[in-house]
């Protein structure tokens, strides 16, 4: 099953891989380690997940200005995610995502996104395909799913 989502397109730009989502925010400075990719910050969903290669899904960010840097780090080290999607973005990660040339799109009903799905993001466009890993929620908040 695929559906289909429009949001707003922060940095624009194409990607496709796994999602990897969580239901709280991601603080990247100190919550994020910048040459893993693994989420460091103490009771978060994701402590101990890498986000490096994954289409990362979560509500909005959170804390210091420098996040944005840590997302630039993250890049030059090759543990950035693929794409960032978001419920609602914010400034740090948005700067972040420019500056560090990822993909990102905001203004998305994130709880239609599950873990293992296979995500696209192509501008202001995502993609969702339901896996064994993980199912994607109903498609109708959003508008019905396009015919195969």
């Amino acid at each position: 099953m695929e559906i289909r989502l429009t949001g707003r397109v922060i940095r624009s730009g194409q990607a496709e891989g796994e999602a990897l989502v969580s239901p709280a925010a991601i603080g990247f400075l100190g919550g994020v380690d910048p040459d893993t990719g693994i989420v460091l910050e103490p009771g978060h969903p994701l402590q101990g997940q890498s986000i490096a290669g994954k289409i990362l899904v979560f509500p909005h960010g959170k804390g210091s200005t420098v996040g944005s840097y840590t997302i630039l780090r993250l890049a030059r080290a090759g543990a950035a995610p693929l794409a960032m999607i978001n419920s609602s973005s914010e400034a740090i990660t948005a700067v972040g995502a420019i500056i560090a040339d990822i993909p990102m799109i905001d203004q998305i009903d994130i709880g239609l996104i599950q873990t293992g799905n296979r995500v696209r993001v192509d501008g202001e466009v995502v993609q969702v395909w339901q896996t064994e890993a993980g199912e994607a929620g109903d498609s109708t908040k959003n508008g019905p799913a396009p015919a195969h």
